[in-house]
């Protein structure tokens, strides 16, 4: 079994290649992947090689780590069942070629247990959960808490203020960019220099951008909090009176768990939580390399997703 996918062979070098996948297992499931987004941020320093190293980490590989797909195979020991559409979040399936995350391809063989069935009305949609995940983990890991300033207008910033406005919050976002201050849903979305406010409980910073933590930590009340919810591959440093006086806490969100995917999946499909309005871009995956570079380069560009309907 063989299916088309994106690797990177080196930073910066993507191409679409024909890979061998692994025999699929009893626990197993082949997927039909139909669509996969790209993450502007993960997958962008793999893209430009400024990921730092970790274990496992190297060229060439496969990325992609927010697909849905049909169900074509499914292992006897698995409960799923042939033509569900599921959201899977990465796969290693291709042998010597890495998958990470594994995601980006025509076909993929993946545990069952990775996978999470989707309502059909999802649809492309659905390639959005892994960073709805990501943004509900922010207020479950602080045991409810949601942060009432959101730095950045992205499409994780976004989906921080649209679950903090589901739960009853109405939370200021800041964006520099003019052209990303439209689409807010219940919320404002301002230009930091418009702000004077200097008693926030809980600022999450969703840009990843490096040299904030002055600015963010002056912007807190007594014993507020700066949760980090980018990925920052240069150290990070923050002047020390300041944090001080008001007893700052710093907290990094990290990956989502499995019980965020399920919460962000029930808030999708009953309604509270929209998806509408955050896939800005659909490309055919066999444009793959142009795609990427969109995503990277288009401040338009929020959230692109590869079609691989017509992939072999």
């Amino acid at each position: 079994m063989t299916a088309t996918a994106v690797v990177l062979e080196r930073p910066q070098a993507l191409s679409l290649a024909r890979l061998p996948l692994d025999a699929p297992g009893d626990d197993d499931l082949v997927v039909d992947i139909e669509w996969s987004g790209i993450s502007t941020g993960t997958e962008r320093l793999l893209w430009s090689g400024r990921m730092p190293p970790f274990p496992g980490f190297g060229y060439p590989l496969v990325p992609g780590y927010e697909s849905v797909g049909r169900v074509r195979q499914a292992g006897s020991a698995t409960a799923v069942r042939p033509g569900q559409r599921v959201f899977v979040p990465g796969a290693r399936c291709y042998g010597a070629v890495r998958g990470l995350f594994g995601g980006a391809a025509s076909r993929v063989v993946v545990p069952a247990a990775r996978v999470v069935p989707v309502d059909e009305r999802l649809a492309e949609r659905g390639v959005l959960l892994a960073l709805a995940a990501t943004a509900y983990h922010v207020s479950a890991q602080a045991g409810g808490r949601h942060p009432d300033l959101i730095v950045g207008h992205g499409v994780l910033g976004r989906l921080l203020a649209r679950i903090a406005v589901a739960a009853g919050e109405k939370p200021v976002v800041w964006e520099t960019h003019p052209d990303r201050r439209g689409g807010a849903l219940g919320y404002d979305v301002i230009d930091p220099s418009d702000d004077a406010r200097r008693d926030y409980r809980s600022i999450c910073d969703a840009s990843g951008a490096k040299g904030l933590l002055d600015t963010l930590i002056a912007r807190l009340a007594p014993g507020g909090e700066v949760v980090l919810a980018g990925f920052y591959d240069e150290p990070l440093s923050f002047a020390f009176p300041p944090a001080f006086m008001r007893e700052a806490s710093l907290r990094i969100a990290a990956q989502w768990q499995p019980g965020d995917l399920a919460a962000v999946k029930q808030l999708a499909e009953s309604g509270a939580l929209s998806l509408d309005g955050l896939i800005t871009h659909r490309v055919d995956a066999r444009e793959a390399d142009a795609a990427y570079r969109t995503a990277f380069g288009d401040p338009s560009c929020l959230k692109m997703v590869l079609d691989w309907r017509s992939c072999p």
